[in-house]
């Protein structure tokens, strides 16, 4: 597992939803399937209506105009509740699809953090601060996982994040199944 994640910050607000995410008439595409996951990278965050996005001056489109499969953003700001709604399993799979290495949130719907987790789909990482507040969509951020700490390069702000803990070797291993062949649990 990498321990610097760099990139631009594309910021939501709270109670991001896995409808929000990914739709449920995306649905049909299997991951799995090279071409088809492409896909879950095309329609990653289209359930965000406009005006939720936590950005002054409107919604940004989270996907640039010449690539409709992977976001020029690399991570994900967003509030309290990120995640919530149904236990879809996909949601992580999209944002993971469209080039997003990690979220960092207030906290999240736990179905989302654990499919985050269990699949090594991405870094769910956690700051008490509100960010969200803060941080601008299209900053440059530097995550240090190892030091717990998260840089603004745009404004110099820094901020601690809360650690990994038990969680990092899961992340590390490649997911949950990896992890548990890796310590004994499962048969290799």
């Amino acid at each position: 597992m990498q321990t610097i994640i760099e990139g631009k910050a594309y910021v939501l607000g709270d109670n991001v939803d896995t409808d929000q995410i990914i739709p449920a008439e995306y649905l049909t595409y299997n991951p799995s399937i090279a071409a088809e996951y492409k896909m879950f990278g095309k329609f990653a965050l289209c359930g965000v209506p406009p005006g939720a996005a936590g950005l002054p001056k409107g919604h940004v489109p989270f996907h640039a105009p010449s690539d409709e499969f992977v976001s020029p953003y690399k991570i994900i700001v967003g509030g309290r509740n990120f995640g919530c709604g149904s236990s879809r399993e996909h949601a992580p799979i999209a944002l993971a699809a469209a080039g997003i290495q990690c979220v960092i949130a207030e906290f999240y719907a736990r179905i989302f953090y654990r499919n985050s987790v269990n699949g090594a789909y991405l870094v769910p990482i956690e700051c008490p601060t509100r960010l969200i507040d803060t941080i601008c969509t299209g900053d440059d951020l530097h995550v240090d996982l190892a030091k717990g700490e998260l840089k603004n390069l745009t404004t110099g702000d820094k901020w601690a994040i809360s650690s990994l803990g038990e969680i990092a070797p899961i992340i590390e291993a490649g997911g949950i199944f990896n992890y548990a062949k890796s310590v004994g649990m499962l048969k290799a």
